[in-house]
């Protein structure tokens, strides 16, 4: 009380006590309105309410089942890219292989990726004729399969 007093002068403190007790009175009226309001439309309520609840439901079902499933995920990677290396031959390590020019050009043609019967009829020769080539090539390069002869021939710069 001591709070009290020393907060409000002593000539206020019997407005301050008028008003306090106006404004509990109007809010124990309001909210024996409201209260009355609910016991006579209860039923309306309840109903609104439940609608609202199930309105906001579908809503969020339906906003649930329309999202997109799949998530974008992006992946930064750094690629290098191969300088384009000019299309001189090596003409020296041509020569130290000892091709000859029909070998060489089963070797180009097999470093495309070209079929032994391919290379046949591109060169107009017999199949057995392009594999004793093969053979003759992978001796002379020391190599023992198609992708080694071509990589090494890449490696040695005599393939444009």
């Amino acid at each position: 009380m001591a709070f009290f007093n020393k907060l409000i002068p002593s000539k206020s403190k019997s407005l301050f006590l008028y008003g306090a007790t106006l404004a509990f009175l109007v809010f124990a009226l309001k909210w024996l309105q409201w209260k009355y309001l609910i016991v006579q439309n209860s039923l309306d309520i309840y109903v609104g309410v439940v609608a609202v609840f199930f309105t906001l439901m579908g809503i969020w079902i339906a906003m649930q089942l329309t999202k997109p499933k799949i998530k974008q995920v992006v992946i930064e990677k750094e690629v290098y890219l191969p300088q384009p290396e000019t299309s001189t031959i090596d003409e020296n390590a041509l020569q130290k292989l000892d091709l000859t020019a029909r070998e060489y050009e089963v070797l180009q043609l097999l470093a495309k990726g070209y079929s032994n019967a391919d290379i046949a009829d591109r060169l107009f020769l017999s199949v057995s004729t392009v594999k004793t080539h093969v053979s003759n090539l992978f001796i002379k390069m020391d190599v023992k399969s198609r992708t080694q002869a071509a990589d090494k021939a890449k490696r040695l710069r005599i393939l444009a």
